[in-house]
């Protein structure tokens, strides 16, 4: 596997990257307040195209739409305000439609704390936008007119009674699944189960728990959907302050296709899914940050703070393993590195996507 150092140039900490639905651009945000946007040149080089200032505080998480609906990006910030930007091309000092401007479209203040992740919903839901935070609440927002992204609403709030740190969308391309959301949960100061698992109720227009059998007690730190190429379940990865886990999420019963469409019958719905953990792995050592899978599901990157980004995948008997270790350097190996880079936090170690393919 082939990896590329960017110099990122922020000025603290980089929070999050993401690339774009192609792989073809990528999105950081960093606690200077600032996003940066990067675009991978013919010489296979990244260049930073874009570099504004955000938020009145540190940026938590950037996360691309999908491009059917523009060039649209959207933030999240310990200022308590996620926000909506839109790209356009302008003219340029000669008259010529050159210039990429990023526009700020709307700012969501209904949270009362910090807004610790953001996610657009999977292309076929329509533009939609979730969002999680602090005070345990995660908001689900609607622009109805897809042209214009300066508006929207709130369509849903549900109510996690602990504090959120990350959430994920379910991005099976299927139509006959009701809409899931998984949340993943920091909170100390509160018991339980720090994975909580909502599935949408067509019948009651609400979005309803799912209970885990296995209950993640360890604080989350990321949690990732992994996308669905024919799997009869769903994999779900979780980051926590200890090991990444791997929950499989299989259906119980074959409903008829009236149900499956979200009319959710009224019996009780957490007998709906067999939930398992399928794999745990601490070679880490430390609190995993971030989780993420391939675009066909069946790898997971893990990033800790042992300076390495670990990728596991499953064999044909579904055991998963460990199969490549990348090093804050930029090395490849097996072996876990001791050594951290001084410079790390404006450094970017990133791989070449067709990798992940």
């Amino acid at each position: 596997m082939n990896t590329r150092s960017i110099h990122a140039d922020h000025k603290d900490l980089i929070h999050d990257i993401a690339y774009d639905y192609y792989g073809r651009r990528l999105a950081t945000c960093s606690s200077d307040q600032s996003v940066k946007v990067w675009d991978i040149g013919e010489d296979n080089q990244w260049v930073c195209t874009a570099s504004w200032k955000t938020h009145s505080g540190s940026v938590w998480k950037v996360t691309w739409a999908h491009p059917e609906f523009g060039q649209i990006l959207a933030t999240s910030s310990f200022d308590r305000t996620a926000i909506v930007w839109e790209e356009m091309i302008v003219d340029n000092n000669n008259g010529e439609r050159n210039q990429s401007v990023w526009f700020k479209r709307h700012s969501f203040v209904d949270s009362r704390t910090s807004v610790t992740d953001v996610k657009f919903a999977p292309k076929h839901a329509g533009l939609l936008l979730a969002t999680c935070s602090s005070d345990g609440i995660v908001r689900i927002y609607e622009a109805p007119d897809v042209m214009n992204v300066s508006q929207w609403s709130v369509q849903y709030e549900i109510v996690c009674n602990k504090a959120c740190s990350s959430l994920t969308w379910n991005p099976s391309l299927t139509r006959l699944r009701s809409p899931m959301i998984a949340v993943g949960s920091d909170d100390t100061n509160n018991s339980g189960s720090k994975v909580l698992i909502y599935e949408y109720n067509e019948n009651h227009r609400t979005w309803q728990r799912v209970e885990i059998t296995h209950a993640i007690n360890d604080s989350v730190h990321d949690i990732a959907f992994a996308p669905n190429v024919g799997r009869s379940y769903d994999l779900l990865g979780v980051a926590t302050t200890k090991d990444v886990k791997i929950l499989s999420i299989a259906p119980t019963v074959q409903e008829p296709a009236a149900q499956q469409m979200g009319q959710l019958t009224q019996h009780n719905d957490t007998n709906r899914y067999d939930i398992r953990i399928v794999a745990s792995f601490e070679d880490h050592g430390s609190q995993v940050w971030r989780v993420s899978w391939n675009i066909t599901g069946t790898i997971l990157a893990s990033s800790g703070d042992d300076g390495t980004v670990r990728l596991w995948k499953a064999n044909y008997l579904e055991n998963w393993k460990n199969v490549g270790v990348l090093k804050g350097d930029g090395c490849v190996g097996l072996a876990m590195s001791n050594s951290t880079n001084s410079d790390s936090n404006s450094v970017l170690n990133v791989p070449n996507r067709s990798h992940f393919k």
